[in-house]
């Protein structure tokens, strides 16, 4: 049985998925594996040992729930070393009718991959968008139309050479073959936005612990994405250094008691502290915490917006902004992206996959189930390895 497994070492958390093709090729998860990630700080790498031992749980969780032994894994990453640009380019047209032959479209798709980069940088992802036919933009198929010049752009994302590989020799130590590499945001948007919504113009933002990567969508084409290094761990980080308490009970009280938009009023009860290294018992102020909250979310998503606004994009938007990743869940956050983007939101779930419809916070596993995807459709989008991913079920 053909199977594929995805390997997200997140900042917070390490998860392993294994998918296989059910009816109709729509890929149904059969194992996931997860485990708290120690040495990893915003996306990147500090402590390898560490990392290997949490990819080693995680693995051995989702090999017993799939009954399936991993070798080969898809890996997904993320990072502020993660960029996108837009490359351009054009061809004249040979035919004496000007007719667009298959030739014309490979030529113009050849020149405009010719991407150059730094010599520590490498693409991850070539996504073709349209074309233009001398002044006619947004064609999505030119084959037998008529033009002198033809023209076209592909979105590269790509990121430093040395954190890629750093992320695959970890998996590497737990004797694991990598069979390609994605980003989160690529493959989040793949198993979560429907087709209407990337027609209609759409922003995911994938909310990790360490980073928030980002994708856009206009007129049915990825047009942005990129990677900032700030996501909830660094607001549990505030509420530790703000209430003066440890990082674990910060994560706790954010979860039971935080929200990212200020509700509280006085009539709020206040927040109760356990004791701990010598300190009494105390309570916090409930708005007091919500406001640190705001404060670091509000500057999360007003970082991404500034990008979206520079690269002209949010107007097209009209599908609003959808949500994923563990801090999709952090109370009110849904109500402050609409607030900050002023567009509809909504928390994106794996609905393209099968298996996870009973899933605690799923919106966590979307960057897995859509690497599951990717695998599964033949990664026909270039990557470093451009490889399908195959494994064999224990005893057949």
């Amino acid at each position: 049985m053909s199977l594929a497994v995805a390997l997200e070492i997140g900042t917070s958390r390490t998860v392993v998925s294994v998918g296989e093709t059910g009816e109709h090729g729509r890929v149904k998860v059969i194992g996931v594996g997860t485990c708290p990630t120690i040495g990893v700080r915003k996306g990147q790498i500090s402590d390898l040992k560490q990392v290997s031992l949490g990819i080693e749980t995680a693995l051995k969780q989702a090999e017993k729930m799939a009954d399936t032994e991993i070798w080969q894994v898809i890996q997904i990453i993320s990072g502020n070393h993660i960029q996108a640009n837009t490359n351009s380019g054009t061809t004249a047209i040979r035919s004496h009718d000007r007719i667009v032959i298959r030739e014309d479209i490979d030529d113009v798709k050849e020149i405009a991959r010719a991407i150059p980069l730094e010599v520590d940088r490498q693409i991850l992802h070539t996504i073709d968008q349209t074309f233009m036919l001398d002044d006619q933009s947004g064609v999505v198929d030119p084959l037998g139309m008529r033009c002198n010049v033809l023209s076209t752009s592909v979105l590269a994302i790509h990121g430093m050479k040395n954190r890629i590989e750093n992320a695959v020799t970890a998996a590497k130590s737990m004797q694991l073959n990598v069979n390609d590499v994605v980003f989160a945001g690529v493959v989040s948007a793949l198993s979560t936005l429907t087709p209407e919504q990337k027609k209609n113009g759409v922003v995911l933002l994938n909310l990790g612990g360490g980073t928030t990567s980002y994708v856009a969508y206009c007129n049915d084409v990825m047009c942005a994405a990129g990677c900032i290094a700030v996501g909830g761990d660094h607001v549990t980080n505030d509420i530790a250094l703000a209430f003066n308490i440890p990082g674990n009970n910060a994560e706790d009280i954010k979860r039971s008691f935080g929200s990212a938009m200020l509700t509280a009023d006085s009539t709020t009860p206040r927040i109760k502290i356990g004791a701990d290294l010598g300190r009494e018992e105390r309570t916090i102020n409930p708005r007091a915490l919500q406001t640190v909250i705001n404060a670091r979310m509000d500057e999360i998503f007003r970082v991404i917006l500034s990008k979206l606004n520079q690269a002209g994009i949010l107007q097209h938007v009209g599908a609003g902004v959808v949500l994923t990743g563990g801090g999709a869940y952090l109370k009110g956050v849904v109500d402050l992206a609409q607030h900050v983007f002023r567009a509809p939101c909504t928390i994106g779930l794996p609905t393209h996959v099968d298996g996870l419809e009973k899933a605690d916070n799923s919106a966590a596993l979307t960057a897995t189930a859509g690497a599951l995807m990717y695998a599964n459709m033949g990664n026909s989008r270039r990557g470093i390895f451009d490889k399908l991913i195959t494994l064999f079920t224990k005893g057949s």
